[in-house]
């Protein structure tokens, strides 16, 4: 979970990002991204095999694999191109008490749910009660996985002030290119589009039903982000005006 929606023109960012004292602190910052992905890397792995009883799980693997994977990619490729975007990244302190609130409750019910294709595994629900699942229908799945990852670096790429915590930043302006001229919150969007593919990347077609369980913490996330972007953010009150649909065209 995510992101403010406002940012100033990406050229800006690239120009303060290519600076001495920007560059100098590379180092600190990539250290800073392996020490995270060391510690929560194998909280993952535990989370998806423990359930499981078991490591020999091909889907779990391939599916860290390139989640894992591609995400550790993303970081030290902006590590390069903006550090200050990979600063931000790492912030996680929640600076509203409302948010605060709504990353716990959102965190604590996609662990539960992220633990059901490991059971599903072990206790064999899903083959019981609607068959094996095909390796192509996997595969296709890793695919999306990936898809809905790349799509976010994409939103990472035109906004360098999509952040993990909510707030607005000095000099900060509405944009409104690329993802964000479809919908306001395009981060939340292609995250829900890669979670509706995990479960199938994992075999377990009984975890797809249970993702609707996390659908209200996107809601209160992002209405509550939206009331401090009306109340702080110039412009952004038209720009909601402008841009109907929060996070599915069409729908909502």
């Amino acid at each position: 979970m995510q992101h403010a929606s406002a940012t100033r023109p990406s050229s800006e960012i690239s120009s303060q990002a290519t600076c001495p004292s920007t560059h100098s602190a590379i180092p600190h910052l990539g250290t800073r991204v392996t020490v995270r992905f060391a510690t929560i890397t194998p909280l993952v792995i535990a989370l998806f095999f423990l359930p499981a009883g078991t490591l020999r799980w091909w889907q779990g693997w391939a599916f860290l694999a390139v989640y894992v994977g591609f995400a550790v990619a993303a970081f030290f490729f902006f590590l390069k191109a903006d550090p200050q975007l990979v600063e931000r990244r790492l912030q996680a302190k929640e600076p509203m008490r409302e948010q605060k609130q709504i990353k716990l409750f959102g965190a604590l019910v996609l662990s539960g749910i992220f633990t059901l294709p490991g059971f599903d595994h072990r206790l064999g629900w899903s083959r019981a009660w609607l068959g094996t699942e095909p390796t192509w229908l996997e595969i296709l799945a890793l695919a999306g996985v990936l898809g809905g990852e790349i799509a976010m670096a994409w939103v990472m790429w035109t906004n360098r002030y999509a952040s993990r915590t909510i707030r607005v930043e000095q000099g900060q302006t509405v944009i409104s290119s690329g993802p964000y001229r479809l919908v306001r919150h395009p981060m939340y969007a292609f995250s829900l589009v890669a979670f509706l593919f995990v479960p199938l990347a994992l075999g377990s077609y009984v975890t797809v039903p249970a993702l609707a369980l996390f659908l209200p913490i996107y809601v209160l996330r992002i209405l509550n982000e939206e009331k401090l972007l009306r109340a702080e953010l110039h412009g952004y009150a038209e720009y909601c005006q402008r841009t109907r649909w929060r996070m599915v065209p069409l729908v909502w």
